[in-house]
């Protein structure tokens, strides 16, 4: 009789050693996960009750089949490491890591669908390499939907108690003001109904909600705020308008100052132009002057989103553009530095190190300059003057 070789068994149980560690590390972190926990207070309704059903029977496969995973490299260890590891044994290791050996589940055949050598249970089995890539499926499945829970969550529960702070504090003042509540009646049924969807069902609610409460405290607050209140607080933003304006002169002539020390050096550089923002401050000032106040809230609130938008892409034009020269002159410096290093070792005029540099001074000194050429360059030559250096000394 040929025995079977031990060595893929061996390989294979191994691996199943290590997975196992992994397996334990990640299910425990699984089960310590706060959307994880969440999710199996409940109750949950609608598209994440029925998620959450299929990633709680993917969990309890997990669990079930870390645990039959385990006994199996336990039993197979056993038999591996004992003193006389006879041929049976090792038949019986070999089949036990790499065959069917597994048994999943146990089915009853009823006697009328029986054959006469037919047997009364049937047993569902697999490989413990089937029965890990089973576990990978579910343990995906299970991760899917609490990560995608998590992630709304963290998203719109913020969000939700801002609105609600929002709505209590407009509900102050209303009162304060004897202003009506009806608006807020409203965006406070509608606030309810979303969080009450989002606590239930967070992969199948609508933000639609959340979004029209948000809009009926607007429109309360601003039933409610007083022209005087409104003046001062669009006077602030003007001048916070101003300020801003300021910011962006003073980051497009940055912006402009980098440009030019790097147009023609380069062949995609980041560009600065962009519109001249000023105008439309100064025609909002003009409503305000003419105290038209009512008209410039939504227009300032455009005018700063763009304004810093525009300061954004000017901040980002600048850093582009001067990496670009400081990564071009960190790479002429280390050029030279080791260009010197190959003269003092009596390397400078080396026949195989002569072209490399001179391909490297080319690509830097030549406009426009291709930085990943230049840097292959001269890490070309760096690596070529290292290796003429370590063959100099073993000579």
């Amino acid at each position: 009789m040929t025995l079977p070789s031990l060595a893929p068994a061996d390989a294979e149980l191994m691996r199943l050693e290590n997975a196992a560690m992994a397996i334990a590390a990640n299910l425990v972190d699984l089960d310590d996960n706060p959307a994880r926990k969440d999710l199996d207070k409940g109750p949950l309704t609608g598209v994440t009750a029925a998620a959450w059903a299929d990633a709680t029977n993917a969990l309890t496969q997990l669990w079930d089949g870390y645990r039959l995973l385990t006994e199996l490299i336990a039993g197979a260890r056993s038999l591996r490491d004992q003193r006389r590891f006879t041929d049976q044994d090792k038949i019986e290791y070999v089949n036990l890591v790499l065959g069917r050996s597994i048994t999943l589940s146990t089915t009853t055949v009823p006697l009328a669908q029986r054959g006469l050598l037919g047997a009364g249970q049937v047993a569902n089995t697999c490989t413990p390499g089937e029965l890990l890539a089973a576990m990978e499926a579910a343990f995906g499945t299970a991760v899917d939907v609490a990560g995608r829970a998590a992630d709304i969550w963290q998203r719109l529960l913020p969000a939700a108690a801002s609105a609600a702070a929002s709505l209590t504090n407009v509900r102050a003042l209303t009162r304060q003001a004897g202003g009506s509540m009806a608006t807020l009646d409203e965006a406070d049924r509608r606030l309810g109904d979303f969080t009450a969807a989002l606590a239930a069902d967070p992969l199948g609610c609508s933000e639609i909600d959340l979004a029209a409460a948000r809009t009926l405290i607007d429109r309360a607050d601003a039933e409610r705020t007083s022209a005087v209140e409104l003046r001062e607080a669009l006077t602030q933003r003007l001048a916070d308008a101003r300020t801003l304006l300021t910011e962006l002169a003073e980051a497009a002539r940055a912006a402009a100052a980098v440009e030019d020390a790097a147009v023609g050096r380069f062949a995609d550089i980041a560009t600065s132009d962009g519109p001249d923002l000023w105008p439309d401050l100064a025609a909002i000032e003009a409503l305000a002057a003419a105290g038209h106040w009512s008209l410039i809230s939504a227009r300032l609130s455009d005018w700063t989103r763009t304004a810093r938008s525009r300061l954004d892409a000017l901040r980002a034009a600048t850093a582009t553009n001067a990496g670009m020269l400081s990564a071009r002159n960190e790479l002429r410096g280390r050029l030279e530095a080791y260009r010197a290093k190959a003269l003092r070792r009596g390397l400078g005029e080396n026949s195989d190190l002569t072209p490399l540099v001179d391909t490297a001074r080319a690509a830097l000194y030549t406009a426009p300059c291709d930085l990943n050429r230049a840097r292959a360059a001269v890490n070309a030559y760096q690596n070529a003057l290292t290796d003429a250096i370590d063959r100099e000394g073993r000579s």
